[in-house]
């Protein structure tokens, strides 16, 4: 169950259409969402060259104090997470399900009290367990949201490969 503090931080915008999503929930810095975000994805199977360039890329981009968003979800992208979580830049983590019943972990209040941490989701309320569906929903808003989009590992065909391939369709027809 999550704390009583984090259940009334929990901010709401609609979308209305301006995306396929109706609402957004947030425990953070819904400013950050402003900042020209970099997008992070990885398959869960990840080769061990991509995993060793995947932490070389989350210490660049620590170092340079980067916007990242990600639903830090795969393993990679969770080692990723925990070297980004060292630095200052801010950070818009997406997970797959509701944030209403979602406990924040202790290394996580300092970045949210700082302002540098969004937590964010678009699954209804009753989305309390992490589903395939809401997965490719997180993804798509990840991908919506982010001005920069980053591949560390796409498996081939895999459920990542058609939003790569979506990602890179909307960037040619821009």
């Amino acid at each position: 169950m999550m704390a009583k503090s984090d259940r009334d931080r929990i901010q709401t915008i609609s979308f209305d259409q301006i995306l396929t999503f109706p609402v957004l929930q947030g425990i953070g810095n819904l400013e950050l969402l402003r900042l020209p975000l970099t997008a992070l994805f990885c398959s869960r199977k990840c080769p061990g060259e991509a995993i060793l360039k995947a932490y070389d890329l989350a210490q660049q981009l620590r170092e340079k104090e980067t916007p990242v968003i990600s639903g830090f979800h795969t393993p990679v992208e969770q080692d990723m997470l925990e070297i980004l979580l060292k630095g200052k830049g801010p950070l818009v983590i997406c997970p797959a399900r509701s944030l209403e019943a979602m406990r924040i972990a202790v290394k996580f209040r300092p970045r949210l009290e700082a302002g540098t941490l969004l937590f964010c989701s678009v699954a209804m309320p009753s989305a309390a367990r992490i589903r395939a569906d809401l997965a490719e929903e997180r993804n798509r808003l990840v991908a919506a949201l982010a001005a920069e989009h980053i591949f560390v590992h796409v498996e081939p065909g895999g459920r990542l490969e058609k939003l790569q391939q979506h990602v890179v369709t909307k960037r040619i027809q821009h």
